[in-house]
């Protein structure tokens, strides 16, 4: 069984920071592109950040030079260190895995999800 299990989100004061964490399990994901979305209270879901096989990395705008993922190909393990958080940033993070094909950006091609982890930041 596949699964995606998501920890290190809570609250943080703005300015403040936190490390996401996403186990992967019941397969072999270091050859799939990893991605983290997140989503809003009445917001959809959108693209945060993803890394391919080989380390490329992608960011959304709203987080270059913020956040940083990376991944562990030994420990099946992708990260997210969220720096300089702000109350925008609000949201329930999830992690994802694409194993075939698809813009890196859109959650339909997506073929694993985490059950999320939510990210409150006070102002």
């Amino acid at each position: 069984q596949v699964q995606l299990v998501e920890s290190g989100g809570g609250l943080v004061q703005a300015g403040g920071s936190l490390r996401l964490s996403c186990v992967c399990s019941g397969r072999t994901f270091s050859s799939d592109l990893m991605g983290w979305f997140r989503q809003a209270p009445g917001k959809e879901r959108e693209f945060v950040a993803a890394i391919s096989w080989s380390r490329g990395t992608y960011y959304a705008d709203s987080v270059k030079g913020r956040f940083t993922i990376s991944r562990d190909n030994v420990k099946n393990t992708v990260y997210l260190q969220m720096n300089s958080l702000k109350p925008e940033d609000t949201a329930v993070y999830y992690c994802a895995a694409r194993t075939l094909s698809g813009s890196y950006y859109l959650p339909r091609n997506y073929d694993y999800w985490g059950q999320g982890t939510p990210v409150t930041v006070s102002s």
